[in-house]
C-alpha cells in the first residue's frame, strides 16, 4: 500500500514536469515561427526592394495591424496578406498583430527595415499575454 502511494505520488510529480515541458516548447516553437516569419517578409521586401524603398511606404503597415491586410492584387498586397495569414496561423489569430516600417531611398540608410510582432504567449511557462519580438533588416 506505502509502495503504491509513492509510486502515485511520483506519477503525479511526472506529469506536472510533462505539463511544464510542453507549455515550454510552446512559447519556443512561437518565437522559432516570429523569427522565421520575420525573415520571410524581409526577404520579401528585399525581393521588391524598389517598392519597399518606395517613398510612399507600401509594405508599411503603419501602426499596429491586428486583422488580416485587405490585397488588391498587387504585389506588395499579396505578401503583407500572405505573410499576416501565416503568422495568424502560426501564433493564433485572436491577439496577433505586427507592424512593419522601412526607410525609403531618401534617407540617411535606406532600406532599413523593422518588423515588429506582437501576440499572447501567455500559456506558456510564466509567459506574458503581451508578448513582443522585433526584428530589424536591412534590404
Amino acid at each position: 500500500m506505502i509502495a503504491f502511494l509513492l509510486l502515485s505520488i511520483g506519477l503525479i510529480g511526472y506529469s506536472a514536469l510533462q505539463v511544464r515541458a510542453v507549455k515550454a516548447t510552446q512559447s519556443s516553437m512561437q518565437r522559432t515561427d516570429t523569427s522565421i516569419l520575420a525573415g520571410n517578409i524581409i526577404e520579401a521586401m528585399r525581393a521588391n526592394k524598389s517598392a519597399a524603398v518606395h517613398p510612399s511606404h507600401p509594405y508599411n503597415l503603419g501602426a499596429r495591424t491586428c486583422s488580416l491586410p485587405s490585397t488588391d492584387g498587387s504585389l506588395v498586397q499579396n505578401d503583407l496578406n500572405a505573410w499576416f495569414a501565416s503568422l495568424q496561423s502560426a501564433l493564433g489569430s485572436a491577439s496577433t498583430c505586427a507592424d512593419i516600417t522601412c526607410s525609403d531611398s531618401a534617407s540617411a540608410v535606406p532600406g532599413l527595415c523593422t518588423v515588429n510582432i506582437y501576440w499572447d504567449d501567455s500559456r506558456a511557462l510564466g509567459g506574458s499575454s503581451s508578448q513582443s519580438v522585433q526584428f530589424v533588416g536591412r534590404l
